[in-house]
């Protein structure tokens, strides 16, 4: 499943009506020079986890398979990728964010710069 950033904040209202006091996940799977030129912006709705996709098969026991997880690269294909590899883990409640930071710039937060 995906959705696009417009349907973020839906999405962490259904994630948190679902699943009272469990504090979704925004994972972004991008690289680390890509997370110093852009980035979403912390909030109190979610938790962001940074976890480059080269790491995720090594690093995936780290998140909690309660919590509802939205992925995020920079377009939404390695997102998409991770999104898989979690649902073949046997996480569940796992999307992913069409579009990626790009989109989310355009979508959601204009001052997350573009590249």
């Amino acid at each position: 499943m995906s959705l696009t950033p417009a349907q973020f904040s839906q999405w962490l209202t259904l994630a948190v009506a679902g699943q009272p006091g469990v504090k979704p996940v925004l994972l972004d799977v991008r690289e680390p020079w890509e997370f110093q030129i852009a980035s979403v912006a912390p909030d109190d709705s979610f938790e962001l986890v940074r976890m480059p996709m080269r790491s995720v098969p090594a690093r995936f026991p780290e998140l909690d398979r309660q919590r509802p997880i939205a992925c995020l690269c920079h377009h939404g294909a390695r997102s998409a990728q991770v999104v898989q590899f979690l649902l073949q883990q046997g996480y569940d409640n796992v999307v992913n964010v069409h579009g990626g930071i790009h989109a989310w710039s355009q979508q959601r937060d204009a001052s997350v710069p573009t590249y």
